[in-house]
């Protein structure tokens, strides 16, 4: 069993691995004027998903 303190962690890790690909992606739409792939936006889709399960589970 996973203990909070270990989850929480988890958690950070995600939320910056997020934050990071965003960023990336905003940048590329803002300044480069570049749409993301759709196979990107899928797959931090995914993240996000994935984050949520690690956030809901007990």
């Amino acid at each position: 069993m996973i203990n909070i303190k270990q989850k929480k962690e988890e958690v950070k890790m995600h939320l910056k691995d997020l934050r990071q690909n965003l960023k990336k992606m905003h940048l590329e739409v803002t300044e480069e004027l570049i749409l993301p792939e759709a196979d990107d936006v899928k797959k931090l889709m995914n993240k996000m998903d994935q984050l949520l399960k690690l956030i809901e589970s007990k």
